[in-house]
């Protein structure tokens, strides 16, 4: 087993997380926030967008059985990519779309994935997910974890 870990902001973290949890390769899944200055934010903090974080989930995959590239699928299928700051009735750069790269190797391929959407004009708009180095990662508060599984909430392409 080979061990890797991506970060992805898509919005609001709950159905993020929802999207990947289930998917075969997945060992872990939690959300929390990243991307911005403010320490140890919480998500009252994170939610007043004065932060500069976002909503995000951290993933621990196996990359033997789920590559980097079909976590950059799932990402790009379970959000609009071409909206800045926003996603359905969330609204804030807390609900940007954004990459966090942990090495030089999944900054190249998140660009190269986003050229080729660009170039084959899977989306009508231009992307705007940012792709940025990982900087710290706050693990977001224990009701947050899961959410959709605690709810007992199923939604389209979550399942």
């Amino acid at each position: 087993m080979v061990k890797d870990n991506a970060t992805f902001a898509a919005g609001c973290f709950w159905g993020v997380e929802a999207a990947f949890q289930r998917k075969e390769g997945i060992l872990v899944t939690r959300v929390g926030y990243t991307g911005g200055e403010t320490k140890d934010p919480d998500y009252t903090m994170v939610c007043t967008g004065n932060t500069g974080h976002a909503e995000a989930v951290q993933i621990a995959f196996d990359n033997d059985i789920i590559s980097y590239r079909e976590l950059l699928e799932i990402f790009f299928s379970v959000h609009d990519p071409t909206t800045l700051n926003r996603q359905g009735p969330d609204v804030g750069d807390q609900y940007r779309s954004a990459i966090f790269y942990r090495n030089d190797e999944q900054k190249k391929e998140a660009l190269n994935y986003i050229k080729e959407l660009e170039e084959k004009k899977a989306f009508e708009s231009p992307v705007v997910t940012e792709v940025l180095p990982l900087g710290d990662f706050w693990k977001a508060e224990d009701y947050h974890q899961k959410y959709f599984e605690k709810m007992g909430r199923k939604y389209g392409f979550y399942d």
